[in-house]
C-alpha cells in the first residue's frame, strides 16, 4: 500500500525545521563572526603591543647611544678641566656622581629608582653591619633585589626583553656592592696573612664616606654599561694616583724604561672607537641578516641537515656579537676618555689602557679551549666571578659559579640551559685536555693540528652552548637542542664518565695566602 503523507503537517514540520535551522545558522554565524573578531582582535593587540616593544627598544637603544655619546666628551672635558692637580676629590666625585644620576634617570625613567634604592639600602648595611658579616649581608641583599626586579620583568615584557632595560645597570651595581664588601671584609674582618696576595692587594682598610659609595657605584663612566672595578682603584683614578701607582707595581724603572713620558689614553680611545665603529656596521648588516629567530625556522628545523645545522649555528651565533662588542668596547673607550683604565707597560715600552677592558675580540675568536674564550668574554663579570664565588667557596666551586653567574644574568629559562650546559662543556673540555694534550706537544706540526681541531671543536661548542642564552625561553631551546640531537651533551657525558679526570686541576685554583707562602720558604 502506497503511504502518502499529510502535505499540510509536512508543511508545518518543513517550516519548523527551516526556522530552527536558519537560528542555528545564525547563532553558528554569530559564534564564527565573534571568533573572528576576537582573533582579529588579539592578532592586532599582539601586533599593536609588538609594534611598542619595538618602538620602545628603538627608544631605549636611541637613549643609550646618546647617553654614551655624551658621557664620551663629558670624559673628555672631566679629565683636562677637572684633573686632580685642579680640583679636589670631592668635587670629582660630586661632579661624575651627579652626571651619573641624571643618565640613569633620562635613559630609564622611574625604573631609576631601583638603583637608589638599592644603592642606599647597601650603604646602611656597610655602615651598620658587622666587618665579619657585611659581605654576607650585602651579597644577599643585592642578589635577592637584583633577582626580585629580573622576575618582575619577566610578567612585565612576557620574554619581550628590551636592549637597554633598567636591570643592566642594577647588574652592575650589585657587582660593585659585592665587590667592595668582600673587599671591606678582606681589610677590616680578617689578618693578613689568611689574604691571598690578590686579596691583600685589593682590601679596603677603612669604609667609604657617602659620597665616596655613591661615586664608586653611580659615576657616569660606568654607570650604564658598567664595567664592574676594584674600589682602590677608583679611588686612585679620583685622587690622582691612578697611573703612578700602576707604574710602580709593573716596577717600570727595574724593567729598564728609565724615562717615561705621562700616558695619554687619546690613542688607545680612538682605536677603541673604531673597533665600536666596526662592531656598530655588523650589527646593522650581519646580525640583521642573521636573527636568532632563524634557529627556529622549519627549514632549519626539520629540512637542513646535520653539518648545514652545525654551520649555519655558528654563523648565526657569531652575527649575534656586535651588539656586546659595540657595548662593551664603547664604555671602555669612556672610562679611558676620563683617565681610568690604565694598567702599566707592555714589554715593548708602550702604555696599556686595558685594565677595565670586557673583552679581547682577538682571543675570543681564535680561543682553542672553552677556558680560554670564558677568560676572554666579559672578563670583568668573570673576575667578580672569581673574586665573590670561585675563590671563596670550599665545594664545587665550578658548579655554584655558573649558578651564581645564572642567577646574576636573570631569570629566563635560556640562561639556566646556557650554565647548565657550560658546566658540563667545562667539565668534559678540562678532562679532554688534560688527558691528551700532553701528547701533541712533542712536535710543531702535531701542536698546531691540536691548537686547528681544537679551534673548531670550541667554537662550535661556544655556540651550541650560548645559543639558549640568546633565545631566552624553553620551546626554540628545546627545539633547537632536539634538532642538534644534544650531541654535545651526550658526548660532554660520555667523556666525563669514561675518561679520567685529573685532579691536580681543582688544586691549582686554590689562592696562595701569605701563610702558605711563608710556610713554603721555611721549608
Amino acid at each position: 500500500m502506497l503511504m502518502v503523507p499529510d502535505t499540510r503537517m509536512g508543511g508545518q514540520s518543513l517550516r519548523v525545521c527551516l526556522a530552527r535551522t536558519q537560528g542555528r545558522s545564525a547563532q553558528t554565524l554569530a559564534g564564527a563572526l565573534g571568533r573572528m573578531t576576537q582573533m582579529t582582535g588579539d592578532k592586532r593587540q599582539r601586533r599593536s603591543r609588538a609594534a611598542f616593544q619595538v618602538k620602545v627598544s628603538c627608544c631605549s637603544k636611541v637613549n643609550f647611544v646618546a647617553c654614551q655619546l655624551f658621557a664620551l666628551f663629558a670624559a673628555f672635558w672631566f679629565r683636562i678641566y677637572l684633573s686632580p692637580g685642579k680640583t679636589s676629590p670631592d668635587v670629582r666625585h660630586a661632579f661624575v656622581t651627579i652626571f651619573g644620576v641624571y643618565f640613569v634617570i633620562f635613559c630609564f625613567g622611574w625604573y631609576s629608582v631601583h638603583l637608589f634604592v638599592l644603592v642606599v639600602l647597601c650603604y646602611g648595611i656597610m655602615v651598620t653591619a658587622n666587618v665579619s658579616s657585611i659581605h654576607r649581608y650585602s651579597f644577599f641583599v643585592a642578589m635577592a633585589y637584583l633577582t626580585l626586579c629580573h622576575v618582575s620583568r619577566i610578567y612585565i615584557f612576557h620574554y619581550g626583553i628590551l636592549t637597554t632595560d633598567f636591570s643592566g645597570p642594577l647588574m652592575i651595581v650589585t657587582q660593585k656592592i659585592t665587590t667592595l664588601a668582600f673587599q671591606v671584609h678582606d681589610g677590616l674582618g680578617r689578618r693578613p696573612e689568611d689574604l691571598s696576595a690578590e686579596q691583600h692587594r685589593l682590601a679596603v682598610k677603612v669604609k667609604p664616606s657617602f659620597l665616596e659609595y655613591l661615586s664608586y657605584l653611580l659615576n657616569f663612566m660606568s654607570v650604564i654599561a658598567g664595567p664592574c672595578n676594584n674600589f682602590k682603584d677608583y679611588i686612585a683614578f679620583i685622587e690622582g694616583r691612578h697611573i703612578h701607582t700602576k707604574l710602580l707595581e709593573v716596577n717600570w724603572k727595574q724593567r729598564g724604561f728609565h724615562s717615561l713620558h705621562e700616558p695619554s689614553p687619546t690613542r688607545a680611545v680612538i682605536r677603541k672607537l673604531c673597533m665600536t665603529l666596526v662592531s656598530l656596521l655588523l650589527f646593522l648588516t650581519l646580525t640583521k641578516s642573521f636573527p636568532i629567530t632563524c634557529l627556529t625556522d622549519d627549514w632549519f628545523v626539520h629540512k637542513a641537515n646535520f653539518l648545514t645545522r652545525l654551520c649555519y649555528l655558528y654563523i648565526v651565533m657569531q652575527a649575534s656579537k656586535p651588539k656586546y662588542y659595540f657595548a662593551w668596547t664603547l664604555a671602555d673607550a669612556v672610562n679611558n676618555a676620563a683617565g681610568f683604565g690604565f694598567s702599566g707597560v707592555d714589554k715593548d715600552g708602550n702604555f696599556c689602557w686595558d685594565l677595565l677592558s670586557n673583552l679581547n675580540i682577538w682571543k675570543i675568536e681564535t680561543a682553542t679551549s672553552f677556558k680560554m674564550y670564558l677568560e676572554n668574554w666579559n672578563i670583568q663579570t668573570a673576575t667578580w666571578l672569581k673574586r665573590v664565588c670561585y675563590e671563596r667557596v670550599p665545594w664545587y666551586p665550578t658548579v655554584l659559579t655558573f649558578i651564581l653567574s645564572a642567577l646574576w644574568h636573570g631569570v629566563y629559562p635560556g640562561y639556566y640551559f646556557t650554565f647548565l650546559t657550560g658546566i658540563l662543556v667545562t667539565v668534559a673540555a678540562r678532562t679532554v685536555r688534560n688527558n691528551f694534550r700532553h701528547y701533541f706537544r712533542s712536535s710543531k706540526t702535531l701542536q698546531v693540528a691540536y691548537d686547528v681541531v681544537t679551534w673548531a671543536v670550541t667554537q662550535l661548542a661556544v655556540s651550541y652552548t650560548v645559543a639558549p642564552f640568546v633565545m631566552l625561553a624553553v620551546e626554540p631551546t628545546i627545539s633547537l637542542y632536539k634538532s642538534m640531537y644534544f650531541y654535545l651533551h651526550i658526548i660532554s657525558l660520555l667523556i666525563i664518565l669514561f675518561l679520567p679526570i685529573k685532579p691536580h686541576a681543582h688544586i691549582q685554583r686554590e689562592p696562595q695566602t701569605l701563610n702558605s707562602v711563608n710556610k713554603k720558604k721555611k721549608d
